[in-house]
């Protein structure tokens, strides 16, 4: 028998947001304090959840006991092996007339490690100091998008092929993989869920532009955000620009 009290203390947390392949589970806002630059930052955090990647849930959510179903099946469905997305908001995100926002995809060696062979943990963190600065925003962190799509295992045998001098394309195509298989969906869904006002795109990515743009988003404008450029992701870098079709008004490679 499920605590009616606990119930009752998660339910206000916990919204439903329909798509096209049946519910996401969103739950939140939940405080969270973040280190930024050794200032400490409060953001509101969210994190959601495709009903389908629930144990026995192939009749869909219940809707009327949402709650309880979702506390029935956290146990089960092992989502500790799956990877969930989340978003990090700042200020008044709903009604805010003018907001930042960044797609991030997870990126293992970048984002925890610090690696220099990409740009990704510096541009999380920059992107963060950036929808602190303006006032409002929210950073969008993405399961499921290691490697543009392709894993992190997957990932670690294209570093191999990297350092033999295969491009990140390249790598990539040669493993059976496309050079980007990353899905912006369910992430669209929870931003217009969030926000209905015009948003600008942090991104060098005319995709991930594209996406928000086909979703029917009110993109007001985008701002790009190159930096950290060394010789040891100089190559990773034109790759993006010369394969991948990223802006490059303002990337300079020393």
């Amino acid at each position: 028998m499920i605590n009616a009290k606990i119930v009752g203390i998660l339910d206000d947390r916990i919204q439903t947001i329909k798509s096209k392949s049946g519910t996401i589970i969103l739950v939140g806002p939940i405080s969270l304090p973040v280190n930024l630059d050794g200032e400490t930052v409060k953001f509101q955090w969210y994190c959601w959840l495709p009903c389908k990647d629930l144990v026995h849930s192939e009749g869909g959510c219940r809707e009327t006991e949402r709650t309880e179903y979702l506390i029935e099946q956290l146990s089960e469905s092992n989502l500790a092996e799956k990877q969930q997305s989340s978003v990090l908001v700042y200020g008044d995100f709903a009604e805010n007339d003018d907001a930042f926002i960044r797609m991030h995809s997870i990126c293992h060696t970048g984002d925890i490690f610090g690696s220099k062979r990409c740009d990704c943990g510096f541009q999380l963190h920059q992107s963060m100091k950036m929808i602190v600065s303006h006032g409002t925003g929210a950073l969008f962190y993405l399961a499921n998008h290691e490697g543009r799509g392709i894993g992190l295992f997957s990932k670690a045998m294209a570093y191999i092929l990297q350092e033999k001098g295969y491009d990140t394309v390249e790598a990539n195509l040669e493993l059976g993989f496309q050079d980007d298989t990353r899905s912006y969906e369910d992430t669209l869904l929870v931003l217009a869920h969030l926000r209905s006002k015009p948003v600008t795109l942090i991104t060098n990515n005319p995709k991930k532009l594209a996406a928000l743009k086909a979703s029917g988003m009110n993109v007001d404008d985008r701002v790009p955000l190159w930096g950290d450029i060394s010789e040891f992701n100089r190559k990773y870098l034109e790759t993006k620009v010369n394969r991948s079709g990223h802006f490059a008004e303002e990337l300079t490679i020393p």
